[in-house]
């Protein structure tokens, strides 16, 4: 048993990225059960019905590609433990969240070594893989439930006793009473039972172990106890991102002392109306966001920052401005976040409310010659050509300027953001004396290619077009050899792109690489993933020596 003891107790899984290293990345999200089919067949799908639509690990396999040359180098699947079967008063368990077994995977999805080789395939790109997971229940479709299909918790000693959550502003009520209703009760774990928070903290180590996984995101953190995430994401070993469902940035904060990074709901509730019309107010949205910067443990560095996802209406089921599209859309990759973008978005999906947010992306074809993909493209390659010209990029601060109802300007240098709420029949305008730039210093739009040249005192007046978001570098920034306007770059002594300019490490680094990153940071990345292969394995070798000499 010793051997065996010590192994559980120092691996460690051998791609555990590091919460700076998920930092640097930009997430797809991934509904696994509406993303991609085994066979690549296209069957139907009717997300009124709320029903298994034939989504696998191997179809995302299939599709990893897609997403990398989107610019992505992270995904984010749906929980992949099994869930309950057959239908219910609200369709299946197609998204994964109405979990019954721990110690299982869900079928629908696949297979253990399915769930392996798609770990597999997204480390040979060099792309990190982030799983959904719920610990605060377990669904039961009866009333009252089955206890003893719950595993590993077969008794109803392991759970709270039953009452619903009724009142969202006693958080007794919230952590302690049900989630769902009468017709599907999501049982709440009694997490302050040891032996159920013992087994849920091994149960998460051997899934980031057995999978290698990278990251977790975490389902309904506010309805547990907040002194339970600490010895939960220790167990983890991996970066932990999550859902705390409030638009309150103070009660949302201190759940940031808990986990790594949060879902920016708070600054979400007001991303949306800000954009949704030209009416709209971005004042209330840098006002949100100064408030999460001074609050949150990290500042705004590593929240999911995000225009959509499974649970909120489309954006563009209720805003039909493609001008207020392109300006909601380029925000989560403009400001100081991780970049989240739900399956779909780039394709113009118009889903509503739950569950008809959740289509099919095999009805879209994957088509890669839509304006908004390629606007995505140039969202992560804009970010990543940031990044490498300046080593500081991810650790600087956004500063917002020109803010007014209608605009805002997001500084992270070398990047500038020019964001507008005026709709497609604007001309809005921008005015940033203290943007930062050399003076005379030529910048470039990278969604256009037009060029501006910063005044005498590095600032940038600019009059927009159309009501259109544009996104500014330093030519110098631009890769002869990327895809953002490269026949403006300025070549480098060896004929790629000058990478000194102001804040810069002197590194050329192409601008569409999924994975550009600080030459150090490269090899600390390696060095550690390294050892974290080499660590487990040696102490299981001396362990065995060990049981040598006890019998």
């Amino acid at each position: 048993m010793l051997p065996l003891l010590l192994f559980s107790l120092y691996v460690v899984p051998a791609f555990a990225a590091t919460a700076d290293q998920w930092r640097n990345r930009t997430i797809y999200q991934v509904l696994t059960d509406r993303f991609a089919t085994s066979d690549n067949s296209s069957p139907r799908c009717n997300t009124t019905a709320a029903q298994y639509c034939g989504g696998t690990w191997r179809g995302i396999i299939n599709r990893i590609d897609y997403i990398k040359d989107l610019g992505f180098d992270a995904i984010w699947i749906s929980p992949v433990n099994a869930n309950i079967e057959g239908n219910t008063a609200y369709g299946e368990a197609y998204h994964g969240y109405w979990s019954q077994d721990l110690n299982s995977l869900n079928p629908h999805f696949g297979n253990a070594s399915d769930l392996r080789e798609l770990s597999d395939e997204l480390h040979r790109r060099d792309m990190l893989l982030m799983v959904d997971v719920v610990v605060n229940h377990m669904a039961s479709a009866i009333n009252p439930p089955n206890f003893a299909a719950f595993q590993p918790f077969s008794s109803s000693s392991f759970f709270h006793p039953q009452c619903y959550v009724t009142d969202y502003n006693n958080q007794s009520n919230v952590e302690q009473c049900w989630l769902g209703d009468s017709n599907l009760s999501l049982v709440d774990l009694n997490t302050e039972n040891q032996v159920v928070v013992d087994t849920l903290n091994n149960w998460i180590k051997a899934l980031a172990v057995n999978y290698t996984i990278d990251g977790i995101r975490i389902d309904t953190v506010k309805h547990i106890r907040k002194d339970f995430w600490t010895g939960f994401a220790q167990a983890a070993g991996v970066f932990t991102l999550g859902e705390v469902w409030s638009e309150n940035t103070t009660y949302v904060a201190d759940y940031t002392q808990v986990v790594d990074g949060v879902l920016d709901y708070p600054t979400w509730f007001s991303l949306v109306p800000a954009f949704s019309n030209t009416t709209g107010n971005i004042t209330d949205l840098a006002v949100k966001v100064w408030d999460s910067q001074a609050r949150y443990r990290t500042g705004e560095f590593l929240v999911g920052s995000f225009l959509d996802n499974h649970d909120n209406p489309r954006f563009m089921s209720f805003v039909k401005d493609h001008a207020l599209i392109r300006n909601a859309m380029a925000w989560p990759f403009v400001q100081d976040g991780i970049p989240i973008l739900y399956q779909g978005q780039e394709q113009s999906f118009t889903g509503g409310r739950d569950p008809l947010n959740r289509e099919a992306m095999w009805l879209s074809g994957y088509v890669e010659q839509k304006a908004l993909v390629t606007d995505v493209k140039l969202y992560n390659a804009a970010r990543r050509a940031a990044m490498a010209h300046n080593a500081d990029f991810l650790k600087t601060a956004a500063k917002l300027y020109a803010v007014s109802q209608h605009t805002v300007a997001v500084s992270k240098p070398p990047l500038l953001a020019l964001l507008s709420n005026l709709g497609n029949t604007s001309t809005p305008n921008w005015n940033v004396p203290g943007a930062g730039y050399k003076p005379g210093e030529t910048l470039v739009d990278v969604l256009t290619c037009n060029k501006v040249v910063a005044d005498d005192k590095g600032g940038v007046l600019v009059t927009g077009k159309a009501g259109n978001p544009q996104i500014l570098l330093p030519v110098t920034a631009l890769d002869p050899k990327g895809r953002m306007c490269s026949n403006m770059a300025t070549p480098g002594p060896n004929g790629s792109a000058s990478n000194t300019g102001r804040g810069g490490n002197g590194v050329t680094r192409q601008a569409s690489s999924a994975t550009a990153a600080t030459s150090g940071e490269d090899l600390r990345t390696q060095v550690l993933w390294a050892l974290s292969i080499a660590l487990p394995f040696t102490l299981l070798f001396l362990a065995s020596q060990t049981s040598l000499f006890l019998g």
